[in-house]
């Protein structure tokens, strides 16, 4: 292939009257590199997002959850949790109850998922209790108060002056007494969002109501206890940030009024993408009516729709190639035409036409790879740009992150390049079979 490889380079250095020909050969490097830092780019944002909402969710949740068929709760968890902890690729386990709750503030109110917890357990599934920003989490460790405490309550009345209420300025001796009536409440974790709509900080009291309602002798009325907010977590999650809370787990089971059962038991394993056969013989293990959900079929939908998405961009900004494969196909045409007698000369000269058809399918694939190698690095340049800096910034409450990610891989370049060389390569089949028809003496008929 040296000499196509010698006669295609000196084909692509147009000469002055040749210079339209070079123009359009530019244009075709241009496109070519154009869509293949596009692609790269983009292939790279989704890679981004899927990898960042995948991190964000493991960290954030378990990879498998074991719950009752029928809402009832889990009876003996301390056993069950013990013998299931105990079966192949689970890494560990944490009992869990997860309900719906109204934390308010003074006039401020909100709906939240209020998580009870055992904190030694959630730290080896979980991460959120590591990304407490403020205060500590430490709290949730400590021993929770007897039942015969006034503060420990479910229906305790509101304490005055602690929501910052318009009250009667209280004597040093009573607002003492009410900083250790707070101190006393069972602790709560908040979401950074969650405690910014409500204006909480660390050492102020919430007010969290459970719709599970108590019968009482004026009906059905709900439960409700005093939490004394001891720490606020920011994962970047807007969802979790905006909508969870951890409590002890059995703070959570006497406001629920559930005794000693839980809800649901989490799990890790050591492979996140074995989490759906894990989860099976996790469900055998249990026995009759358990059921078991992981990781990948809570998020079903919003994974499918990132492969979705990426199978889309690829299509679309591939396009981009095409068109500038259709330049080369121009360019090379012209150059045919151009060089009809050219090529005729060489041909009478012992030029074969396998050797002929060779040079514009070299000439063509040359254009094919400056411009692939061009827009590769462009790609990578600005992949590695954007990520290190967040430079495009977004609305975590649309998007549930606050920037784009930008997370390129090696196999997404080597993949783009193979299909803007291919493209390349087929638009050099019709101009290089058309030249290697050429004949030699209809050619130089008239010269």
């Amino acid at each position: 292939m040296r000499f196509e490889l010698f006669i295609a380079t000196r084909y692509l250095r147009a000469k002055r009257r040749q210079a339209f020909i070079g123009i359009i050969t530019g244009i075709s490097i241009v496109g070519v590199a154009a869509g293949v830092a596009s692609l790269v780019v983009a292939l790279a944002i989704n890679n981004g997002f899927r990898q960042d909402l995948q991190q964000r969710l493991l960290g954030s949740t378990s990879h498998i959850s074991l719950q009752r068929i029928v809402d009832d709760g889990i009876k003996d968890w301390p056993a069950v949790m013990d013998r299931l902890s105990k079966q192949p690729h689970v890494v560990a386990a944490a009992p869990a109850i997860f309900e719906q709750v109204l934390i308010s503030r003074g006039p401020r109110a909100r709906g939240a998922v209020l998580k009870g917890m055992i904190p030694r357990y959630e730290r080896k599934v979980g991460d959120l209790l590591n990304s407490v920003k403020e205060g500590s989490a430490e709290p949730l460790e400590e021993q929770p108060l007897s039942a015969a405490s006034p503060s420990a309550r479910a229906d305790e009345p509101a304490l005055s002056g602690v929501e910052g209420a318009s009250a009667p300025p209280q004597s040093p001796d009573s607002l003492a007494a009410v900083e250790q009536r707070v101190a006393a409440m069972p602790p709560i974790v908040l979401g950074k969002d969650m405690a910014d709509n409500l204006g909480a900080k660390v050492g102020d009291s919430v007010l969290v109501t459970s719709p599970q309602g108590e019968l009482t002798p004026f009906g059905m009325v709900p439960k409700y206890s005093r939490f004394r907010v001891v720490g606020i977590f920011s994962s970047g999650f807007f969802d979790y940030d905006s909508n969870w809370a951890f409590a002890r787990l059995s703070d959570a089971q006497k406001l629920f009024g559930l005794g000693d059962l839980i809800s649901v038991i989490e799990f890790k394993v050591d492979d996140i993408y074995q989490a759906a056969e894990i989860s099976h013989h996790l469900e055998d293990a249990a026995g009759r009516g358990f059921m078991a959900a992981n990781w990948q079929e809570q998020n079903k939908a919003l994974f499918h729709a990132l492969r979705l998405e990426r199978l889309v961009t690829f299509i679309t900004i591939g396009l981009i190639v095409f068109v500038a494969a259709l330049n080369i196909l121009i360019s090379l045409i012209m150059m045919v035409m151009e060089k009809t007698k050219d090529i005729a000369v060489l041909m009478s000269m012992g030029t074969r036409r396998s050797q002929v058809r060779n040079l514009f399918m070299a000439q063509g694939v040359l254009i094919g790879l400056v411009g692939t190698a061009i827009g590769l690095v462009l790609g990578y340049a600005i992949s590695y740009a954007g990520g290190h800096y967040h430079v495009i910034s977004l609305s975590p409450e649309v998007y549930s992150i606050d920037y784009v990610p930008f997370a390129p891989r090696v196999i997404d370049g080597v993949s783009v390049a193979l299909v803007a060389v291919g493209v390349s390569f087929v638009a050099t089949l019709y101009p290089s079979w058309s030249a290697a028809r050429i004949l030699p003496a209809e050619a130089l008929r008239y010269e």
